[in-house]
Parts: C-alpha cells; structure tokens; sequence
C-alpha cells in the first residue's frame, strides 16, 4: 500500500498537513499528530501495515500492541478519505 498521488504533505511549523491536490471524494486538509505524520511518511513509499509497525517499534518506546493500533486507526482514517492505494 501507498499513499495516492492525489495527496500531498506540507510540514509548517513541525505540524504536517495532509493536502488533497486532485482527490475527487476528499476536499479538506488533515493536520497530522507526529505519530501519524511518521505513518504517513512511510506511505509515500510501497509498504505495509505490518513495516510501518516495525519501523515505528523501532523509533517509539511504547507495546507493540499499542503501536499496531494506533497504525490501524490512521490507516482507516486514510482510506475513509480515499486515500490510500491498496
């Protein structure tokens, strides 16, 4: 899976913003938390749930159980905005 080349990401002032630039089902701007704003960066690259839960066990002291689903919530979040290719 990937982030859709219909969206974009902008960093103001440490915060990301999650733009659409050409996204028929989603107009809107999606602020992202740092936690989601790490997801996202490593959607703009083929991957899956399962490395982006590794890489972020790898970079954040918490459960992997907690990480995994803080990954899925994000993830849903993205394809209830049509974001994702899957």
């Amino acid at each position: 899976m990937r982030l859709k080349d219909d969206f974009i990401t902008q960093d103001i002032d440490g915060t990301q913003f999650l733009v659409p630039v050409g996204a028929e089902a989603f107009s809107g701007i999606v602020r992202s938390n740092p936690t989601a704003a790490f997801i996202i960066d490593c959607l703009k690259e083929e991957t899956t749930a399962a490395k982006i839960v590794d890489a972020m066990c790898a970079k954040y002291n918490a459960p992997r159980e907690e990480i995994s689903a803080d990954v899925e919530e994000v993830l849903n979040t993205l394809r209830g905005i049509n974001a994702l290719e899957e």
